[in-house]
């Protein structure tokens, strides 16, 4: 399979392109999957880009198919990047015995403990390979990408910009793992691909990344949007350990909490054109 991306499908959406590719990856070793969303701007000149990451179960087509992003971004002149949340096909043994753990769920981190780190290793395919190979060939602005994403992939959005704040520069989250080395779904995922090592899985975790920290990293503000009826709040996401460390540090936060609403993409979708909003006023400044 050639290492170009093979373009699969291709849709128009708001005057724009909404296109699906496949291509062969170094970083993975497997074909891999990814979308964008060109907005009508890119027909004059390079755009900034948002890289969106999906959650647990998730693939490339979830955001763009259900998230209602694509108006606003169209209006805006922004790309939308959303890559598929695992590798596939790598035939690493219980990689499809649960949903939580394997395919579909690959944490956007590099794993360390054979046989997960032949294959599954998300942070260099996104960092290193994904996001160079779409500047070089698309007309996207190197200079002007923001990240952002839902449960492990706001996990994702705030570990990834914490640890590439040259790369990214924006970040938001919808409903994501804030302290996933404190919760079952992290601690699963990390003892599985890191190992037993705790204290190797705390440069993954987005609430010790932002602990300690002397400054801002993102001086312009993140945003996370939580709803209060979403049923993995209480045990899985800790978004108040976040908001504590993001306060001790001095880096300035938004962190809205929504009676009623759940974990869900209609949650999502209500509340997208405020991400949307807040990621092209600091790729503009």
């Amino acid at each position: 399979m050639n290492s170009t991306p093979q373009l699969l499908s291709e849709h128009a959406c708001f005057g724009g392109v909404q296109r699906f590719y496949q291509h062969a990856s170094r970083e993975i070793g497997l074909p891999m999957r990814f979308s964008v969303f060109l907005p009508p701007q890119a027909e004059q000149g390079k755009v900034p880009a948002l890289l969106y990451l999906a959650g647990l179960t998730c693939t490339e087509e979830t955001f763009m198919v259900k998230a209602g992003a694509q108006r606003m971004a169209a209006e805006l002149g922004l790309a939308l990047i959303a890559p598929d949340t695992s590798p596939r096909g790598a035939n690493v043994p219980g990689e499809a015995e649960s949903w939580d753990f394997g395919t579909g769920a690959g944490f956007y981190l590099d794993a360390s403990q054979a046989p997960w780190s032949s294959h599954y290793r998300m942070e260099s395919y996104l960092t290193a390979e994904l996001l160079p190979l779409l500047t070089n060939t698309l007309p996207l602005d190197v200079e002007r990408i923001g990240i952002f994403g839902h449960s492990m992939g706001g996990h994702g959005a705030l570990t990834l910009a914490l640890r590439h704040p040259a790369l990214f520069k924006s970040v938001s989250a919808f409903a994501p793992i804030c302290a996933p080395s404190q919760c079952p779904w992290g601690r699963k995922a990390f003892a599985g691909y890191l190992g037993a090592d705790e204290s190797r899985w705390l440069a993954h975790d987005a609430t010790a990344l932002m602990n300690g920290r002397a400054s801002a990293p993102f001086p312009g503000g993140i945003l996370i949007d939580q709803g209060l009826a979403d049923p993995f709040l209480a045990e899985q996401l800790h978004p108040h350990l976040f908001e504590a460390v993001c306060a001790s540090a001095g880096q300035p936060l938004t962190l809205r909490r929504h009676a009623g609403y759940d974990h869900s993409y209609y949650f999502i979708a209500t509340f997208m054109a405020d991400h949307i909003g807040h990621h092209a006023r600091l790729l503009e400044a």
